[in-house]
């Protein structure tokens, strides 16, 4: 491949972003193109997360690109789950016992704009906004795009087109339509939704409740989560039922029910939330989806990436870290393969990653239950407090699966998962059958779990043989 290839990469969002940089970093000429205005020259939030949880698999990326620096300035760390109840007691669980881990609460337009800015500094590297791709050519690396103010068409022709244009992704919907290959597509909603809220900065310009700790409020059905900002303020996120349900986006349809609902289910929130009716009023429900499909690449001309590929829901503060994470390895896999042509490029990206992005998306939607249902249940409790103590006490010999899946960046996500998910079924059948009891030293409990989820492993593998 020749250095000076023209790539054009179609989504100026997060990966897109990081993904021009990178590309340009290795010498492409790149065409950026974005349907959305300039994040910098206009405020615009169009009622999707405004802050989003960062942590080692997303530095990862920001590392190759060489920003670790100046991301830091815009992240506050995070060291832990605070659990408030219906009484309004709270509990703060740490996310692991090693000191050094914690999670990043970040505006995505901080980043956003921080990854752009970046991006303006090579001048082989051209971004063009309010640019709405409505057709792309697989075979050909050509898409048409319509100008937002004009509606005037154009049309580019690129040596490779990646595709990094988020859930709604242009490229995938055109090879969704195509009629020149097989295209496997899924995508399954929960039946819940989410409404974006605010804890607005206290009248000293502080912050209403604690700053280091990503707050959730679990009530079975029903959840309030609350990261906190830089100015003072949290961004809440209401989750519930759309409907067919006694509390649900359908029945709070009055000032009345909103307030009545939120008093009843989390007193200690709504007096930090002045604006409640006026912003559960105004703001919009947002969908809760997975999106899988197969393969990510058509003819060794395009390519897709991120949630273009593999849109997950949020709950494991992992989306943009897996899109980021995505970027590492197809920079890893030109390093590998480049000398073999694109398409081997594309082949071998999807070959290595498709297995951990679909284990990052199946883990969301059970932290999803977790995190509603699990969260104030005394064994889960147990089952934290004691994880804990191992990361603690024994930091490298044991990690939660909440560990490796976000602080273990050495393992991909379905290696994360298929240990992190024996390792619960082990910690929770010997607490339910009594044995790990309080006189057991805790290096003896720590032998017993690493025992029986060897046992757990051992059989499933034999299982997944048969």
């Amino acid at each position: 491949m020749a250095k000076q290839e023209h790539i054009l990469i179609i989504g100026a969002g997060l990966c897109g972003s990081l993904l021009a940089l990178r590309m340009a970093q290795r010498g492409y000429k790149i065409t950026l193109m974005e349907k959305r205005p300039d994040l910098r020259a206009v405020h615009q939030d169009a009622g999707r997360s405004i802050n989003l949880a960062l942590s080692d698999r997303g530095l990862k990326g920001i590392r190759l690109v060489g920003l670790e620096d100046r991301v830091k300035d815009l992240c506050i760390p995070m060291n832990g789950r605070m659990l408030h109840d219906k009484e309004s007691n709270t509990l703060f669980s740490p996310y692991s016992g090693r000191t050094d881990e914690y999670i990043n609460s970040i505006s995505r337009t901080d980043l956003n704009i921080m990854l752009l800015n970046a991006a303006d500094e090579y001048d082989t590297l051209q971004v063009h906004f309010n640019q709405a791709c409505t057709n792309v050519d697989l075979k050909n690396a050509t898409a048409t795009f319509t100008d937002y103010h004009t509606k005037e068409e154009q049309t580019i022709t690129a040596d490779i087109i990646l595709g990094a244009d988020g859930a709604g992704s242009a490229v995938r919907k055109s090879m969704y339509m195509s009629r020149d290959f097989l295209f496997s597509f899924s995508q399954d909603y929960l039946g819940h939704g989410y409404k974006e809220l605010t804890f607005p900065p206290a009248e000293n310009g502080g912050y209403r409740t604690e700053k280091n700790a990503l707050h959730i409020w679990p009530r079975g059905r029903d959840m309030i989560i609350a990261l906190p900002n830089l100015d003072g303020s949290f961004t809440v996120t209401l989750f519930i039922d759309y409907k067919d349900a006694p509390d649900s986006f359908a029945s709070l349809d009055s000032p009345a029910a909103i307030t009545e609902f939120f008093t009843r289910q989390f007193p200690d929130a709504i007096p930090m939330m002045p604006e409640l009716v006026k912003e559960y009023e105004e703001n919009p429900v947002g969908p809760l989806g997975t999106i899988k499909c197969h393969p990510w690449s058509a003819f060794g001309k395009t390519c897709i990436l991120g949630d273009a590929a593999h849109a997950i829901v949020p709950f494991y503060g992992q989306g943009m870290n897996a899109s980021f994470e995505d970027v590492v390895v197809f920079d890893e896999m030109l390093d590998a393969f480049s000398d073999q042509g694109w398409e081997k490029v594309f082949k071998e990206f999807e070959k290595t990653r498709k297995p951990d992005t679909d284990a990052i998306a199946n883990l969301a939607v059970d932290n999803f239950h977790e995190m509603k249902e699990h969260t104030a249940h005394p064994m889960f409790q147990e089952k934290r407090k004691l994880e804990t103590q191992f990361e603690k006490e024994f930091p490298t010999e044991y990690y939660s699966k909440y560990s490796l899946v976000t602080f273990n960046e050495a393992i991909g996500y379905k290696e994360a998962m298929t240990r992190g998910r024996a390792q619960n079924k082990a910690i929770l059948n010997l607490l339910d059958d009594g044995l790990l009891p309080d006189s057991l030293s805790l290096k003896a409990k720590l032998k017993k779990v690493q025992q029986a989820t060897e046992d757990i492993l051992h059989d499933d593998a034999i299982a997944g043989n048969i």
